[in-house]
């Protein structure tokens, strides 16, 4: 029983773990990570996904730069600035009605839009 909790413990330590590794994505991340997956289908005999997965590694090495990944987590950032952007002009108009569930609502949006900013600023 008491292995049991220190597993259920543990676990969310190697999540974040793994979380806070594959948050610095590089092509040769990439490329390691659909590897691993084509041996986990070629394992387990799953042919149609290996050759999709093996596809797909093709493109990665072909096609992936340094430079690419940088503007395509600088383009997801931006966007994500603007959601914020968004919920804030949002939530500015809900208080102006005074109405205090939507100002709650519009709180809880702009939260999670700023979430989600702050995760795509940390990758």
């Amino acid at each position: 029983m008491k292995l049991r909790h220190t597993l259920l413990l543990a676990i969310p330590l190697f999540t974040f773990s793994a979380l806070s590794q594959a948050a610095v994505e590089t092509c040769a991340s990439k490329a390691q990570e659909i590897q691993t997956q084509i041996d986990y289908a070629t394992k387990h005999g799953n042919s149609h996904r290996v050759a999709g997965l093996q596809k797909a590694l093709s493109e990665v090495q072909t096609h992936c730069t340094e430079a690419g990944l940088q503007a395509d987590r600088q383009k997801k950032i931006a966007d994500k600035q603007e959601k914020v952007a968004e919920r804030e002009q949002e939530l500015k108009e809900a208080q102006e009605t005074g109405k205090a569930d939507k100002i709650a609502n519009k709180q809880k949006k702009l939260a999670e839009a700023q979430a989600e900013l702050k995760a795509a600023q940390t990758e």
